[in-house]
């Protein structure tokens, strides 16, 4: 079974235990950072917040269903007080708990249903090849994003497109969209970028990220970049857990060809050309 598929059947078997990130990824056999890349990867929701999205749904069906006491619910969904309940159900919800009992309905709520791993598309991939790299430097467009809103990102790259001229060393030949910054939330730190031999005279409102050295496995992909996700998901969910391999926490990279840069004419907003996954792993 693999990690993503041990984690739903955990999260769906104990979510109203005091259940943890370090629980869900232990009963996985992965470590925190390969759950929340792998699940992301799959789901679009953090472990967390599928975690509490699940246990506020169960919730939501109870109060429409009439439960008599909201602080019994509450505390079966794992809040210590009603306060702290109805904070969290209104921010996922939209309605109070007293609103849902009353109205006895879930037709106006956005309920989080189980996830099936049958309905997650994998994709074939090329077995990859294997590189190492020393200590490098990138400059770029950064932002923070979470795994279930990255639909910002596109924008990042058409933001960064207009300092391409304005940055000095570059190292020709690629562009880099770099992963890094994960926490436990599904929340992560996302740079449209390009490498650099030297941060001197790089424009002060651009960002700056050092790579330590480190050993890749590199996965080539010949369609367009709306397939990232299912090849990120097919990394995380199926060649990583068979590889022998263990994910490295650092940064990983999309690293996108020299037709990728608009002094050669290519437009990147067209998402074509092809990409690269550098995931960083050890022994």
């Amino acid at each position: 079974m693999k990690p993503v598929d041990r984690a739903l059947w955990y999260i769906e078997s104990h979510f109203r235990d005091d259940i943890s990130l370090d629980d869900i990824a232990r009963n996985g056999g992965v470590s925190r950072f390969h759950l929340s890349r792998a699940f992301s990867a799959a789901t679009t929701h953090s472990v967390i917040g599928y975690l509490r999205g699940r246990r506020l749904t169960e919730a939501a069906k109870r109060l429409a269903a009439g439960a008599p006491d909201i602080l019994d619910v509450a505390i079966e969904t794992g809040y210590g007080s009603h306060e702290a309940f109805t904070r969290a159900f209104r921010d996922f919800f939209g309605k109070t708990p007293e609103e849902v009992r009353t109205h006895g309905t879930l037709n106006d709520l956005s309920c989080l249903e189980p996830i099936r791993m049958d309905d997650i598309k994998t994709i074939a991939l090329r077995e990859p090849r294997f590189e190492e790299k020393p200590a490098r430097l990138f400059v770029g467009i950064n932002d923070r994003f979470s795994s279930s809103n990255v639909a910002g990102i596109p924008a990042l790259w058409q933001r960064f497109s207009a300092y391409w001229e304005a940055i000095p060393h570059i190292v020709i030949g690629a562009a880099y969209g770099i992963s890094h910054t994960h926490d436990g939330s599904g929340n992560f730190d996302y740079m449209a970028g390009v490498e650099v031999t030297d941060f001197t005279d790089v424009p002060p409102e651009l960002f700056r990220l050092r790579v330590p050295a480190q050993r890749y496995a590199v996965f080539s992909h010949d369609g367009h970049i709306s397939d990232i996700r299912s090849v990120c998901h097919t990394i995380w969910n199926k060649w990583l857990p068979a590889s022998g391999f263990k994910a490295a926490d650092t940064p990983v990279q999309e690293r996108y060809h020299s037709r990728f840069d608009p002094r050669a004419g290519f437009d990147p907003t067209t998402g074509l050309g092809g990409f690269e996954i550098w995931l960083p792993v050890k022994a």
